[in-house]
């Protein structure tokens, strides 16, 4: 009788945590991006004065919660979710879990991946699309297509994912999941290897794709998300080398001979400048106040 009682107390042990204890917990960054939502095309879907702009904004909003809804089925105890296109206002927040927290508007420090830090387990990119630097993809550009033409982070040309990688490298945090154009995904691979990818839509210009429905890209991007995380100890940080060198060309002519009258700018070209910073935080909050500052800006 003492031998059976004490094989199932040892039973007990085993299978279940200590008296008090919690399981590990599994905490998540998901940016949200709305170019490489399944579907969009033109300006028609990507602003409050497009026509189908209420209707993608829902789109866009479904998409990043088949990624929640797979992350939570992969064990996940955490969700931030980063609202990252346009005004930083397009997510319908109340189609949300009420214990996910969303991150809205700008200005705001570390811009599309505001909130990471080391604490996360993985990041995970919806709606992204490829760089300026691309011929192919569906509205490719960096940041802002219409004033910049070049940017690299290291001598490396880098989309909008790539550099949300490197800050959330600089976490110690990896990307495990992306979603967007297979242009989009494929650079996202070079630089960090095979990450998971829900391809949902194919390029066909600039301005037109081949795309999914909308189920069937909630479907695709649920199941990349559940095998990403399945894989999580396979993915490794994308942590740049430091000090970071910038490299950014603009399309006008101004902005870099303004620029460069602060002295911890070289001008090296004639739309052309750069800055080395200790760290990509530091080229973070450079890059923020590039694109957010306007002289007419008041209280």
């Amino acid at each position: 009788m003492s031998t059976r009682f004490g094989f199932i107390a040892l039973l007990l042990l085993i299978l279940l945590p200590p008296l008090g204890g919690q399981t590990k917990k599994l905490k998540v960054y998901i940016s949200v991006d709305m170019e490489g939502i399944s579907g969009v095309v033109t300006d028609d879907q990507l602003g409050p004065a497009g026509f189908e702009y209420a209707r993608y904004r829902e789109v866009m909003t479904r998409e990043a919660l088949a990624a929640v809804r797979a992350a939570k089925e992969m064990g996940a105890t955490e969700i931030l979710v980063s609202d990252s296109h346009g005004n930083g206002e397009n997510l319908l927040v109340d189609m949300f879990p009420k214990d996910v927290r969303i991150i809205r508007s700008w200005p705001r420090r570390l811009s599309m991946m505001a909130g990471i830090d080391s604490t996360f387990d993985a990041v995970i990119f919806i709606g992204y699309h490829a760089s300026i630097h691309s011929q192919k993809g569906v509205r490719a550009h960096t940041f802002s297509s219409a004033r910049l033409a070049r940017i690299a982070l290291n001598g490396l040309e880098v989309s909008e994912g790539a550099w949300n990688a490197a800050i959330a490298g600089y976490f110690g945090v990896p990307v495990v999941m992306a979603s967007g154009d297979e242009f989009a995904i494929g650079e996202l691979r070079q630089v960090l290897g095979n990450i998971e990818g829900a391809e949902v839509k194919k390029s066909l210009g600039y301005l037109s794709a081949n795309t999914l429905t909308g189920e069937a890209a909630v479907e695709l991007i649920g199941q990349k998300v559940r095998t990403a995380l399945g894989r999580l100890k396979e993915f490794r940080p994308y942590a740049l080398s430091t000090p970071v060198t910038l490299d950014i060309t603009f399309k006008h002519y101004r902005p870099a001979e303004a620029l460069a009258y602060l002295k911890s700018i070289e001008r090296t070209g004639t739309h052309a400048i750069r800055y080395v910073a200790k760290s990509m935080l530091e080229i973070s909050d450079f890059m923020v106040f590039l694109t957010n500052y306007n002289i007419a800006l008041e209280p």
